[in-house]
C-alpha cells in the first residue's frame, strides 16, 4: 500500500501508478521526527494523525487530487516573550498536484486564481509526510504568540514581563519621531 521503510523510518508514499488502479486511503499516525519540523523552530508535541485519500482526477493528465484531516500539537515559542507555546491543530484539507512537466518549460505563462491553488510533484507520486509538513505549517497562527495580552521581553533588560515588571526606563516613543513630525507639518 504504498509506503516504505528505511532506518526505522515510515514514509507514506502515494504512487501514481497504484492510483490508476484504485483510490489511495490512508489513516497513518506519525511520531515526533518523522517529519522534519527542525528548520521551522517548531516542536511536534503529540502524534500527527492523518486520514484521508488520495486519487487521480479523471479527465486529466496525471492531476492527483488528496484530501483529508489532520490533528496535531505543536510548540514553538511565543513572538513576544520567547516561551514555549502549545498550539493545537486540527484541520482538514483538499489539494490538488500536476506532474511537473506540465509546466511550461522557458517561458512565462500567466496563470488563474484557481491554478495558484495547485500544487506539482516529480517523478511517481507524492510523499504524505510532504503534503502534511506545508498543511500543518500553514495552519499554524502567523503571529504565534502565548496569549492575546502577553507583553513580551523587556528590550533593555530582558526580562520576561509577564513574569515580573522591570523598572527599565523606556525611551519615548514620540520623541523618537520628533524629526520627521517637523519635516511632516508646515513651519
Amino acid at each position: 500500500m504504498g509506503g516504505f521503510r528505511t532506518a526505522s523510518v515510515y514514509y507514506m508514499f502515494l504512487s501514481v501508478k497504484e492510483m490508476e488502479v484504485r483510490k489511495i486511503r490512508f489513516d497513518e499516525a506519525f511520531r515526533a521526527g518523522q517529519i522534519d519540523f527542525a528548520g521551522d523552530e517548531l516542536e511536534q508535541d503529540s502524534l500527527l494523525r492523518a486520514a484521508g485519500e488520495a486519487a487521480l482526477v479523471p479527465h486529466t493528465a496525471g492531476e492527483v487530487r488528496v484530501q483529508g484531516r489532520f490533528s496535531v500539537e505543536m510548540v514553538a515559542a511565543c513572538d513576544r516573550c520567547l516561551e514555549r507555546t502549545r498550539y493545537p491543530l486540527e484541520a482538514g484539507f483538499d489539494l490538488y498536484y500536476r506532474p511537473a512537466e506540465t509546466i511550461a518549460r522557458e517561458e512565462e505563462v500567466g496563470i488563474d486564481e484557481a491554478e495558484s491553488e495547485i500544487g506539482f510533484y516529480t517523478g511517481e507520486g507524492i510523499e504524505l509526510e510532504d503534503v502534511l509538513r506545508e498543511q500543518v505549517l500553514l495552519a499554524l497562527p502567523m503571529q504565534r504568540i502565548c496569549r492575546e495580552d502577553c507583553k513580551g521581553i523587556c528590550p533593555a533588560c530582558g526580562q520576561n514581563r509577564n513574569q515580573a515588571a522591570c523598572n527599565c526606563k523606556m525611551e519615548d516613543a514620540a520623541g523618537r519621531w520628533e524629526a520627521l513630525q517637523k519635516l511632516k507639518s508646515p513651519q
